[in-house]
């Protein structure tokens, strides 16, 4: 199954960039770079959502829409998508 979530970048004091996901409650990564922070959140959402779908009752919230997040000067906002494929009780 194919899941896309808004992460948004922002450059740290740093220099380093964290990509934190509005929807996915405490779910965020760090990179030396934008590319490698994109890597790490696509890393991190796969993980956040595919720990939620595990649970009994899992439920996966709502997509924000990009215009209701609070970005700073500088944010960039990516849409990471990332496939997971389930095995015991899920159909593709």
């Amino acid at each position: 199954m194919k899941f896309t979530y808004p992460a948004i970048i922002r450059k740290m004091e740093d220099g380093n960039y964290k990509a934190v996901f509005p929807d996915l409650e405490c779910c965020q990564a760090e990179g030396d770079s934008i590319e490698e922070a994109v890597e790490k959140a696509n890393e991190a959402a796969c993980d956040w959502i595919y720990l939620e779908l595990s649970e009994e009752d899992g439920q996966l919230p709502p997509v924000s829409d990009e215009r209701d997040m609070d970005l700073e000067e500088g944010d960039i906002v990516r849409n990471i998508c990332v496939n997971i494929r389930f095995t015991d009780g899920w159909d593709e």
